[in-house]
Parts: C-alpha cells; structure tokens; sequence
C-alpha cells in the first residue's frame, strides 16, 4: 500500500436510479433544471460517454462493487444475491483503513425486497441506512443499522438521505481515517407521478421537447412521465447540491474524491421502446452520467472525457486514486491515470452486455456491445444487430451495418469487441446456456427472478455461491 491512511482520500460515491446521462442540463438538455449538477460539472471531470456495463439495477451495482463483469461473477439478473465469498469496494478500502458506509437502495441481497439484511451480507459496509429495493419515494422503507425493525424516511427520500448522509460527513469530518460513503437514491426511477408537485409543475408536458427518436405511439405518454422523471431528476439535483455544500462547508474537498453516477437510463419511447425499459444497447438505457472530482484537479476541472468508461472500470480507478493495491481478479481498468491526465483524443472500447433479457426485456435477443468515443456496435447470437456512428447520427436512427463503405469501421469493431470478450472468458451465447450454467430459474408468468414470493415466505435465494465454476 503507498501513502498513510491518514492522507488518502475520502470518497463520496453519488449513485442514482435510472438517470440517462442526456437528462441533464450539462448535457445540454434543453428542458431539465440541474443547476446544481450542472455547476458541479465545472468542477469535475466529465466522463460523457460513460455506459452501464448491463442496464439494470442489480448488475450494474454488483459490477460497480466488485470491478468485475457480470459473465465472470454470475450477477447478470435482478433480485439475485452478490456472494458474500466476493471481495468488494468496501471490504478493499476498510481493509486500507477507512470507514464504510452506505445508504438507500442496495439491490444485491436477494433475499426479497424489504427484509431485513444482517451485517454480514452487507459486503463491507458498516454504517447502514438502507433497505434492497423500494420505490416509494413519499414513505421509503429503510433499516437502521442493527435495528431489524422497518423504519421509514419522514419526508421525500432523496432529501431524507442526504440529510443523514450531511450529519454522517459532520461527524467523521475530522477522524484521523478517511471514509467511503456511498449514497444510494433511488430517483428519478419511476414512479414518476410521486415527485412533488412543486417539481412537476416546474415541467408542463406540453412544454417539453422529445428526442427525434421517440416514435409518434409514445410521444403523449412520453411527455407525461417526462414531466415527473425531470421532476424527481430537478429535486433530486436539489438534494445533490445540500450535500455537496456540506462537503465544502466541512473543508473536505481537498481531500475528497466525488462521484455523481447513475446505474442505467431508460428508453422513455426512444426506438417503438417503451418507457420505464432498459437492459439494451441504445444510448437512452446504456449511457449514464459520471462526474468525478477528485483532490488537485485543478485545470482539469470542467474538462471532457470522450473515452467511454464502462461499470467495472469504476472500482480500479478508485483504488488507483487512492494509491490503494488493485487485486488481481479485478477485470476494469485502472483509469486514474486519464483521470489525472484528461486526453479528449484517447479512444477505448467499453463493453456493455445483456446475458439473459428478463421481465419486460425477456423477447429481446442477448447481446454484446461496445461502445467507443465515436460508435456503438452490438452483436446477438445471431450475428451483428447495431453499428451506429453516435458523432454524427446521436440518437443512433441511422443503423450503418452492411454499408460497403464502412465495412473496414465494422470489422475493426466486430474485432475490438471480441478483444475485449477473449478479455473475460465471454463468447456471445444464447440466455439458456447461462441460466443453466448459473442454476437459476425465472418465474414463469413475469419471466424474471421471483422476489415477490418472499412477502408470503417462500422466497428462494438465486445466488451464484451455489454453482462450482
């Protein structure tokens, strides 16, 4: 380990729900309100084609935790429990003397979605103010700490847990250690129509623009959850801002490294996709916000990062700000050097995957994916689906595969991409041969992980622990 743990840096990891990285200001949507994102943007570095190694909930944050793909640890599906047997960014940096703590949404447990999660299923993390998956934003359930009884958040819960997040950053704003607080909000998720009507009327539907691609089915019903998923995003961003003044009102910038993130977006109507789905390759589900400022930033504050950066690249990079050893097994890379060194040119291939499509997603086809600076490529069982030049065409309506003249662009991407597989033990196979390699079973009817049978105690926990690779 290099450096003392008294001079390495605190980390804050932002982690939103459902938050496309084109719904914000800074991004230069025209219609949502994120001022306070849109300012902490001038103070970090700005990932923008950041991608969600597979766009949804439980993958993406197993992935975030462990720096490792979904293929290799099981931990493609919603609802399924992250072995306790994985090393994860709690455990790496308690291990380099920090204290750990975590609030809001877990969604790793596998163990229903409001019981009760005992400490040592809690991957490293010791101060807990969480619960494993709840959308109620008006009377979110939460646990607290070792109290195995519900409590609830007594207002709007993005406010409610940056307010215990601020009273967590007063009180160890001067320990000898350093911390990793990771605040885990579940907005602008839906439901939409729960944000405060403050916000919604901040956003008349008529008033809002839609992206070219939302086709004329969805454009009414597209306006309406835009209205409250901007909402949520704009209170939200409120929320963001209280905490990041705290963190400046504490002193702790200097020695603060600061992520605002997002697990996946969502197709809002984008390609005949309804709103709410994600799980595909297209930008309105895969791309995601990712701000980081970190201690020295200095002129590298406001610059842009068009190397894409995908979910476990997230954890080595971390560490490696942190001058914190990598381990081995870790599959992301270390970005920290282009973090420090920002280069507007450099160009890599970030993959994103979808192994087994479930629930809403379950008739489309699995994939693999990469994403580079200039283009998005995708390939199913079947052969190529998607190459889009995302410079030129952004909301990806001009799909170029077969083009003559780009056939050179599609095979150096078709080999880049199987690069990146060989990487990672992966080929492109159909979603029985990983389900039945990984043991699980979908529910029958809504074609995904049972959580809900939990409710009446016959819960099964699906977990990789079980299978011998």
């Amino acid at each position: 380990m290099e450096g003392s743990s008294s001079i390495k840096p605190n980390i804050v990891y932002i982690l939103t729900d459902q938050w496309r990285g084109s719904a914000l200001g800074y991004a230069g949507n025209p219609d949502v309100k994120t001022p306070h994102l849109d300012a902490f943007a001038k103070a970090s570095l700005n990932f923008k084609n950041a991608v969600s190694v597979t766009p949804v909930c439980t993958p993406h944050r197993a992935a975030l935790l462990t720096g490792k793909f979904p293929t290799t640890t099981g931990m493609f599906l919603n609802d399924i429990y992250l072995p306790e047997e994985e090393v994860t960014m709690a455990e790496l940096f308690k291990e380099a003397g920090y204290s750990t703590a975590y609030w809001g949404k877990w969604h790793l447990d596998g163990h229903g979605r409001t019981n009760y999660i005992p400490k040592e299923r809690r991957q490293g993390f010791d101060y807990w103010k969480a619960l494993e998956c709840s959308h109620n934003y008006t009377n979110m359930p939460y646990y607290d700490n070792e109290n195995s009884e519900l409590q609830h958040w007594q207002e709007y819960s993005p406010f409610a847990i940056v307010s215990d997040a601020q009273q967590y950053l007063t009180d160890h704003a001067n320990d000898d250690n350093p911390f990793l607080a990771v605040i885990s909000i579940a907005t602008p998720h839906y439901p939409h129509g729960s944000a405060p009507k403050k916000y919604k009327d901040m956003y008349p539907p008529a008033s809002l623009s839609l992206s070219p691609n939302i086709t004329e089915e969805f454009e009414e019903k597209s306006r309406k959850e835009l209205q409250g998923y901007y909402a949520h995003a704009t209170a939200t961003d409120e929320a963001i801002g209280s905490l990041l003044d705290k963190i400046e009102e504490l002193k702790l910038l200097e020695n603060t490294i600061i992520v605002f993130s997002s697990d996946h977006g969502e197709m809002m109507g984008a390609h005949g996709v309804k709103p709410f789905v994600k799980q595909l390759a297209w930008d309105e589900a895969a791309r995601v916000p990712f701000l980081i400022r970190y201690p020295s930033i200095n002129e590298n504050a406001g610059k842009v990062v068009n190397a894409p950066l995908t979910t476990p690249d997230i954890l080595p990079s971390l560490l490696g700000l942190a001058h914190i050893d990598i381990p081995r097994d870790i599959e992301g890379e270390n970005l920290s050097e282009l973090i420090k060194n920002p280069d507007p040119n450099m160009d890599r291939a970030a993959l994103i995957m979808n192994v087994a499509p479930f629930g809403a997603n379950y008739k489309d086809a699995p994939y693999r994916a990469i994403r580079t600076k200039q283009y998005t490529y995708a390939v199913t069982p079947d052969g190529p689906t998607m190459f889009y030049d995302n410079l030129k065409d952004p909301y990806q309506q001009n799909n170029l595969l077969g083009k003559a003249d780009l056939m050179q662009v599609q095979n150096d991407l078709d080999v880049q991409l199987h690069k990146q597989l060989k990487k990672i033990g992966d080929t492109i196979r159909p979603r029985s041969y990983y389900m039945k390699k990984w043991n699980y079973a979908f529910d029958d009817k809504r074609r995904a992980i049972d959580w809900w049978s939990w409710k009446e105690g016959k819960g099964i926990v699906q977990s990789p622990q079980s299978v011998n690779n």
